[in-house]
């Protein structure tokens, strides 16, 4: 199976747009552009996979042009003598799955094919599931056709693992662009930096944020919170016993209101502006992250502290929590820090983005936050 999640393309129905729609694919860098016709294929460079998707027998009657990959829903035989025809060409097998008999022949595509394109007819994620963990360890790629970005989406995290790519039909210019945003990895790693406590403050009430996902949090783990947006602290899951309440493994604590966290795609939201279906970045404390959906915001009146903490560069960060002993920040290590317990000295875990925002969009103008 592939790392990088690849982005097909479909234009066979683009109409009158397919000369823009195809301009901002090339712009958008995705990986396979699929036609049916192999004079849509020919102006295109060789940085994109030219795939010929013929929608029946009469479309070979004119060769194959400058196909760099052709599907077809053709028995292994049958594709063998194609393959000795046209050795320039590599071939895939098309496999429409709506019955028990299909799911089957896809499984056996996707263990045996170097492209394995896949359509399912029913809406159900089971059958790609299967397909998915049949070929586990198989060196192709399978390529399942989707309606829109956001079943793009639930495609490339099937199983934790994925589809290798996702074909999608192009109705109009700007499917590219988000059909990309879709497939960029979600997980990655992030610069975390050992910030020393300055002082600490205990403000009195107001209003702060817990925020539950639906995710289970590793004890290492929790989320990026501060007061402004070019520096954030590392605020650990509920997931370390305490005496006189069970461990909520799915909660972090986050901190007040106003507060900035890290979302998908670089992005920040206020701790306020989160709610449910919102996507946060989960960090461990080494700073490799993943997306995690969240389930319910609780916004409560409380006790609130305020710590604030330098970087070596000297670079000052500000984070307000619930003023509460089991509250807890991460630091070096993975130590856990409860919250009224720090001093000035302390080592806690933050993350310094290094541009202001707008509307929680990194941008490189004057901003002053204090």
């Amino acid at each position: 199976m592939s790392v990088n999640k690849l982005c097909w393309l479909d234009v066979r129905s683009a109409g009158r747009e397919k000369k823009a729609i195809l301009e901002e694919a090339l712009h958008q860098r995705v990986d396979g552009v699929v036609a049916e016709d192999p004079a849509d294929l020919e102006a295109l460079p060789p940085s994109v996979t030219r795939v010929l998707l013929p929608r029946g027998p009469e479309s070979l009657e004119g060769g194959f042009g400058r196909a760099d990959v052709v599907v077809l829903p053709l028995g292994p035989a049958e594709r063998a003598e194609l393959a000795e025809a046209y050795p320039q060409v590599e071939f895939g097998r098309y496999v429409e799955i709506a019955d028990a008999a299909g799911l089957d022949e896809a499984c056996r595509a996707a263990r045996t094919e170097k492209w394995s394109v896949l359509e399912f007819r029913d809406p159900t994620k089971i059958p790609l599931e299967i397909v998915i963990a049949a070929a586990a360890g198989a060196p192709g790629s399978i390529v399942t056709a989707v309606g829109d970005v956001e079943e793009a989406r639930v495609v490339f995290g099937c199983l934790e693992l994925g589809s290798d790519g996702v074909m999608m039909t192009a109705r109009a210019v700007g499917d590219a662009t988000e059909l990309k945003r879709a497939a960029a990895s979600p997980t990655g790693e992030l610069v975390l930096t050992e910030l020393e406590v300055t002082a600490t403050a205990h403000l009195g009430m107001g209003e702060r944020a817990c925020v539950d996902t639906c995710s289970y949090l590793r004890q290492d783990e929790g989320i990026l919170v501060g007061s402004h947006s070019k520096g954030m602290i590392l605020c650990v899951s509920e997931t370390h016993p305490l005496p006189y309440m069970p461990t909520r493994p799915f909660r972090v604590n986050a901190g007040a209101i106003h507060s900035y966290t890290v979302v998908e795609n670089g992005r920040t939201n206020y701790l306020s502006e989160l709610g449910a279906g919102s996507r946060v970045l989960a960090v461990d404390v080494a700073g490799r992250t993943r997306v995690v959906s969240v389930g319910r915001v609780k916004i409560e009146t409380r006790p609130l502290i305020s710590i604030d903490a330098v970087a070596p560069d000297g670079r000052t960060v500000n984070l307000i929590l619930q003023d509460d002993w089991h509250v807890r920040v991460l630091g070096p290590g993975g130590t856990v820090l409860n919250s009224t317990h720090l001093e000035p000295g302390d080592k806690v875990l933050g993350h310094l983005p290094t541009a202001d925002r707008h509307v929680g969009y990194p941008i490189d103008e004057f901003c002053l936050e204090q």
